[in-house]
């Protein structure tokens, strides 16, 4: 399927792509606490995930490693 944009979407495609990378370019603190909050995420995720996977420990266990002690 080929895709075929009219003229007014190839301008407004344009006018998104130009304020994007002005955005961007203009406040890059921005899209990095953007791209770090991404990051994040993804690896609150991914330790879900492998929490997930893994052995149960007591409460007791987490609070003695918590405390610096060993479980």
């Amino acid at each position: 399927m080929t895709n075929h944009l009219s003229e007014d979407e190839v301008r407004l495609k344009n006018i998104v792509k130009e304020a994007l990378a002005e955005v961007l370019e203009e406040r890059q603190d921005l899209f990095a606490e953007i791209v770090m909050e991404a990051l994040e995420d993804f690896a609150l995720v991914r330790a879900i995930q492998e929490g997930e996977n893994s052995e149960e420990v007591s409460r007791e266990e987490v609070m003695q490693v918590l405390r610096g002690g060993a479980p």
